[in-house]
């Protein structure tokens, strides 16, 4: 087994030990959202009920909250774009370094 497999296969137990161990480590503890934290803090400074500014557009259109498959679809596909646009990038900086050693 070569040295960078060997690296991959520490990286990867790390990184699952980073998600699993805080699951077992801290039972019963509540692993909360930002906008819950955010939400509890706002009504801390203010003394009272926290009250969103605006509401989204697609709970707007749909006339009442979407659906927890829904948006989560919605999350997917957003993290999908993204992740394609970010390779696309990474891609275009590989190539252009092939290029760049071909014409030396």
């Amino acid at each position: 087994m070569s040295k960078n497999a060997k690296t991959v296969i520490i990286l990867l137990i790390i990184a699952a030990l980073i998600a699993f161990v805080p699951l077992f480590a801290l039972k019963g503890a509540e692993f909360g959202g930002s906008d819950d934290a955010g939400s509890v803090v706002v009504e801390e400074l203010q003394g009272g009920e926290y009250t969103p500014w605006f509401t989204p557009i697609l709970e707007t259109a749909l006339g009442g909250e979407i659906p927890g498959e829904v948006e989560s679809l919605i999350f997917c596909l957003q993290t999908g774009i993204g992740v394609g646009v970010i390779a696309f990038v990474m891609g275009r900086f590989v190539e252009r370094r092939k290029w760049q050693k071909s014409e030396e």
